[in-house]
C-alpha cells in the first residue's frame, strides 16, 4: 500500500490534506473545536487511522470513531455528554472501558496519545483508571 503524506499547507497556498480537513469535521461534529486539537496530537490521529484501515483509505466513520474518543478525552463527560448525548457519552465510555482492559488497538492508542500529549482530563484518568507504564 502507497503511504499517502498528511499535510497542513505551506503558508496558506496548498492548503490542507484531506485527512486532517475529515478529522476536524469529525472533531466539530462532536463539539470538540478542531484548533483546541494540537496539530502533532491530529497527525498522530490521521496516522493511527490510516494505519488501522483495511483498504488504501480509512472510511469515513472512522474519523468520526477517533474525534469521539479523543472528544469526550479531552472535553471528559460531563462535557462530552451535554454536547452531544447521554447515550452516546455511554458507548464512548464502554469503548474506552474495553480499550483499557485490552491495552492495544486504535481505541487504547487514542487514549494513550491523549493522555501522552497531555489533552485528557483529569476526571477521565482518574474514571477509567489510566496509566502509561511509563514516567512521562
Amino acid at each position: 500500500m502507497a503511504r499517502r503524506w498528511s499535510s497542513f499547507g505551506l503558508f496558506g497556498i496548498f492548503g490542507r490534506s484531506e485527512d486532517l480537513r475529515a478529522l476536524d469535521r469529525a472533531l466539530r461534529s462532536v463539539d470538540v473545536h478542531p484548533n483546541l486539537v494540537p496539530e502533532a496530537v491530529k497527525l498522530t490521529i490521521v496516522r493511527l487511522i490510516a494505519d488501522d484501515a483495511v483498504g488504501d483509505e480509512p472510511p469515513p466513520q472512522a474519523y468520526r470513531a477517533a474525534a469521539e474518543i479523543v472528544g469526550y478525552c479531552m472535553i471528559g463527560p460531563a462535557g462530552f455528554a451535554n454536547s452531544n448525548s447521554d447515550d452516546l457519552a455511554l458507548q464512548v465510555e464502554r469503548r474506552i472501558e474495553a480499550a483499557v482492559a485490552a491495552g492495544e488497538g486504535v481505541d487504547a492508542d487514542l487514549v494513550l496519545l491523549t493522555l501522552h500529549a497531555k489533552v485528557i482530563q483529569p476526571s477521565v484518568v482518574e474514571q477509567f483508571q489510566i496509566e502509561s507504564g511509563s514516567n512521562t
